[in-house]
């Protein structure tokens, strides 16, 4: 029963995980993660910004730097959250 309900938990987490995005194996380089649709939208809106000048560089380097330390959080806290349901 606990083997069970320990593969549940491990599956949930991992379908939490998935949907995070997807990853792609490049040759030479290896597996490549792609982020969801809409962080893409957003790295692209702030690349064009700076393309267009409206923003500098450096400004949308911070920004897409500090969108993805979030996201890199956040993934952290679900894989914590799986950890320890498996645990239990």
């Amino acid at each position: 029963m606990a083997e069970k309900s320990l593969t549940g938990h491990r599956n949930a987490v991992d379908r939490v995980l998935s949907a995070q995005g997807f990853a792609v194996d490049l040759p030479g380089i290896g597996r490549v993660r792609i982020p969801r649709p809409e962080q893409l939208a957003y790295y692209g809106a702030l690349g064009a910004l700076a393309a267009a000048e409206i923003i500098e560089w450096p400004v949308a380097v911070v920004l897409a730097a500090g969108h993805w330390l979030i996201q890199d959080q956040h993934n952290r806290i679900a894989h914590q959250i799986g950890e320890a349901l498996e645990e239990a």
